[in-house]
């Protein structure tokens, strides 16, 4: 397939997204791999199904192209000597989004995911070109939607905002017909008569239609979420795939730790749903939460931690000192690990308001992002909130909405919110600040969702009532720590996780430590091994930077903890000594 000629700017991103190496360049690529060829027609990739890994073609030529569950089929590129196939899913093993087939003979270098990652740590200059072009042909796939699902509903209906937010913040493709507008979504409505409650219909890449699916049945369906059980002996499990958790992820990965992230919904956090970050060290022009988050996302599967999202974990238990650590998740698998890392953040607060629930993704919402602004055009709209994630809200959807009203109980918002962002909403003729003031109810149907929304002014009890038809909710969150009820780690009075040496000084923790001989470290909880990082720690400072910076330090806590107890194993049973490296072959994965 030929293109017509680029500008220079087009012309250099190409480059990047379809770079030819040089003979010296798969030279150094061949021990990483094996040879294979492929007879004219073969099929080397199907969307739905996992890649054999990197192909870097030797002879011939390959024709790409993207298809979805209804059957349409686009060309992509054809690419040859020199070029190789592939995107990010091949980090992770996740099935491919594109098909690709040999036209004409075809011999190929495959190099699978575990020594693609072994290729990128021996020869970092040709894995940087490559992992840039894994990651913006996965750009490329989420804007044209190529290998997801097509989701068939209308806009305001609930389950394709569901859908939509959830895919898009774990940055897989998908596709969306209106009724209003497509004839072949009528069709598709007209063949599977869905009731109201059963939309959106999602038609997999395999041709499967599923009914208004949960994320985590999607998942499974897309390849998202692996159906094997986990058999291996983790040495660091981190729940919670926030900035926290990543950070903690690409450290461990990095320095030769078998890493699992679990987390119940996307990676991300509630960093990840922050339309704009300006005051993160080293963008001065400012980055989405989705982009800094994803990017970390991606390093840390480059270092090979495994990732399982949507995996909600249930419970905590450890069986006895020096035991495994066991995690227990909704579905029933359990995993197992020499160390936890507890960084599930905190859950979003909602007021109490008798009706809240029946418009939460029909008019109410908990962060703002392009799907929930694109509902919003040329309306008004009501915020509540007077921190951060509020103020970078607000100034992100006067962009869309006619008019933002920020809806604040305090008196003053300088205590909260960075300056910066104050003299922004200031700015804004579109942005109305309501202070001492706080949402008394809400209207509406089943049928159409939010229609109203009635505030009250705190001092005076001046009461109003506007046609509102999306709220959006920023008044802070509770921590995630119910699944550590009940295996011994010590929360405070609001739920935090409490770290630190002071555990050793208190009943009924003093014993345990007395025992190990030891002072907790600085992250670590009241249970041995068990460590807790970011939001979800008592006494943490609630920054995206703070939690990367408590996300790195803890694992030099995590190789600490695990050479001490290597060290106690090895004077138990000589025969262990060799320490925690978990597979016949690897390296030890503990070192100071």
């Amino acid at each position: 397939m030929r293109f017509p000629p680029l500008p220079l700017n087009l012309e250099s991103r190409r480059a990047q997204v379809f770079p030819v190496l040089d003979a010296r360049d798969r030279e150094r690529m061949q021990r990483f791999g094996e040879v294979r060829r492929f007879r004219e027609g073969a099929c080397l990739a199907a969307a739905g199904r996992p890649s054999p890994g990197l192909l870097v073609i030797a002879q011939g030529r390959v024709a790409l192209s993207r298809r979805d569950g209804l059957g349409h089929s686009v060309p992509i590129v054809e690419e040859g000597p020199g070029q190789f196939l592939g995107e990010v899913a091949l980090l992770s093993g996740r099935p491919a989004l594109v098909d690709a087939h040999a036209v004409g003979e075809v011999e190929a270098l495959v190099i699978p995911p575990h020594r693609l990652r072994a290729l990128f740590v021996a020869e970092a200059d040709l894995g940087e070109r490559i992992m840039r072009a894994l990651i913006l042909r996965r750009v490329s796939l989420i804007q044209t939607g190529a290998g997801g699902p097509v989701l068939v509903g209308p806009p305001e209906c609930a389950g394709r905002v569901r859908l939509e937010g959830f895919l898009s913040r774990n940055g897989h493709p998908y596709l969306v017909l209106d009724p209003a507008r497509d004839a072949q979504a009528v069709s598709l409505l007209a063949r599977y008569s869905p009731r109201a409650e059963e939309l959106p219909l999602a038609v997999c890449p395999d041709g499967s239609v599923l009914k208004n699916p949960s994320e985590s049945t999607i998942a499974r369906v897309l390849g998202l979420l692996s159906e094997v059980a986990f058999e291996t002996l983790y040495d660091v499990a981190v729940v919670g795939a926030g900035p926290a958790g990543l950070a903690t992820a690409v450290y461990a990965a990095s320095e030769g730790l078998r890493v699992l992230v679990l987390d119940q919904r996307a990676f991300g956090g509630q960093a990840g749903a922050s339309s704009r970050i300006e005051n993160y060290l080293g963008f001065p022009t400012g980055i989405t939460g989705q982009a800094l988050t994803a990017r970390a996302f991606v390093q840390a599967q480059k270092f090979g931690a495994e990732m399982a999202i949507p995996a909600e974990v249930a419970s905590l238990r450890c069986e006895a000192s020096g035991a495994p650590l066991t995690l227990e998740l909704t579905d029933g698998r359990k995993v197992s690990a020499r160390t936890v890392v507890v960084a599930s953040g905190a859950r979003y607060r909602r007021p109490a308001l008798a009706n809240l629930g029946q418009f939460e993704s029909r008019g109410v919402f908990y962060w703002a992002s392009p799907i929930e602004a694109r509902m919003c055009e040329g309306e008004e709209v009501v915020l509540v909130g007077g921190g951060n994630s509020a103020g970078q809200a607000a100034v992100f959807l006067v962009g869309h909405a006619r008019r933002v009203r920020v809806l604040v109980r305090g008196q003053a918002l300088a205590e909260s919110m960075s300056s910066y962002l104050i003299e922004r909403m200031a700015a804004s003729p579109h942005i109305e600040l309501l202070m001492e003031t706080e949402v008394t109810g809400l209207e509406g149907s089943k049928e159409r969702g939010l229609q109203r929304v009635r505030w009250r002014h705190r001092p005076s009890g001046r009461e109003e009532e506007h046609d509102v038809r999306h709220l959006f909710l920023f008044i802070g969150a509770d921590p995630a720590t119910e699944w550590l009820t009940g295996c011994g780690v010590a929360l405070d009075a609001k739920g935090f996780v409490r770290t630190g040496a002071e555990l050793r000084e208190e009943p009924p923790q003093a014993a345990t430590w007395e025992a190990t001989g030891r002072t907790p470290f600085t992250y670590e909880t009241s249970l041995p091994g068990v460590f807790a990082i970011g939001d979800v720690r008592s006494g943490s400072v609630k920054r995206v930077g703070t939690a990367i910076g408590e996300g790195s330090a803890v694992v030099a806590q995590l190789h600490a903890y695990l050479a001490s107890t290597a060290e106690v194993e090895s004077r138990r049973n000589p025969a262990s000594a060799r320490g925690t490296s978990l597979a016949e072959g690897e390296s030890d994965h503990v070192r100071m």
